[in-house]
């Protein structure tokens, strides 16, 4: 990682709750600056307009400059429109013209607003992209530990972006504090069941905004639902034969010798590693929670990262809904081994 992201990290993401969860992995002191990017309690939400959300992305033409027959010229495209950065002049993304900008201070930090009190407050927020992608996060103020170990941070994810990346959303979600990972808080619901919203960058966002707002109040039922998720999953044995047929369902042993011989074996090395030595799984060895939490750690932190950092990559699929993907899909084929 660039000492440029280290820096980025550092002056644009704030982590509050310490006290309870400790530092940030990019925690460096030396990038601090003036100001620390980390907070003992809650963030304030005033930190977090002047420090992250003090700019509001503004429309541009789009213009190719081109060579034609009689010299160079400028050529505008009437259909399409960027969205800029002005304090950076950055274009951060180009759209058709019925595309309406969702700006991070009204869509992110006033709906959530109305959620903060003494039981919730901002755990986190941040930009990513060079501002293309924000994020805010929701969260209880005290970590919470199931009677099997399980120490847990419910929160609500509001994410939004100028690049098309991923439409505004309100996403339930679960941090595991041992091991820092992004955990689906409904693991056993279909897609499109209602707990989390999206809204399109359309004419019609105000409308489903209200929808957003009134959805927001389901994050106080997150942590007994997850906690009773986690009661069923600890109470379901996984034989070692089971566990044998996970990993060939998960990741199939190629019959001839190459390349794609060896990366599967590779990843069933790093699984069988995390299944049975690492604390970020091994208490739960042997259960269906201990498979899942394999998994979802791999994923996480051991998987190879192209193209972004990996602190980019967890949060950009907390926000898309790709964990939750994830988290079913290792439920299925893990129920499709113990029938």
């Amino acid at each position: 990682m660039s000492r440029e992201t280290m820096g980025w990290l550092n002056a644009n993401t704030l982590v509050g709750v310490t006290t309870e969860r400790g530092t940030a992995w990019h925690y460096r002191a030396e990038y601090q600056g003036t100001e620390s990017n980390h907070y003992p309690r809650a963030v304030p939400i005033e930190d977090v307009r002047r420090r992250l959300f003090h700019w509001q992305a503004i429309e541009g033409d789009v213009m190719s400059s081109v060579m034609l027959p009689d010299g160079l010229g400028v050529i505008t495209d009437p259909m399409r429109k960027a969205v800029v950065r002005p304090d950076t002049g950055t274009i951060l993304g180009v759209f058709r013209k019925r595309y309406v900008i969702h700006q991070y201070d009204k869509w992110l930090l006033e709906t959530v607003a109305e959620l903060l009190d003494d039981d919730l407050s901002i755990g986190s927020a941040g930009l990513l992209r060079g501002g293309a992608v924000a994020w805010v996060s929701v969260e209880v103020p005290e970590t919470i530990t199931t009677p099997e170990g399980v120490a847990y941070r419910p929160h609500l994810l509001a994410a939004a972006s100028h690049d098309g990346s991923t439409a505004t959303s309100y996403h339930r979600c679960i941090q595991l504090v041992v091991c820092d990972n992004t955990m689906s808080a409904a693991l056993r619901e279909s897609e499109g069941h209602g707990q989390n919203v999206r809204v399109r960058h359309s004419s019609r966002s105000l409308e489903r905004l209200i929808e957003a707002r009134e959805a927001l109040g389901i994050v106080h039922t997150i942590a007994d639902e997850f906690a009773a998720e986690v009661a069923e999953l600890t109470s379901v044995n996984v034989s070692e034969g089971d566990w044998a047929r996970f990993l060939d369902s998960l990741v199939p042993l190629p019959a001839e010798r190459g390349r794609a011989r060896h990366n599967a074996e590779a990843k069933r090395e790093t699984l069988q590693r995390i299944y049975r030595d690492d604390d970020r799984a091994a208490p739960w060895q042997g259960t269906a929670f201990g498979v899942l939490q394999t998994v979802n750690t791999m994923v996480h932190h051991e998987t190879t990262v192209r193209g972004a950092t990996r602190a980019q990559r967890n949060m950009e699929r907390a926000v898309s809904g790709e964990i939750d993907r994830l988290d079913r899909d290792t439920l299925d084929r893990l129920n499709a081994v113990l029938v």
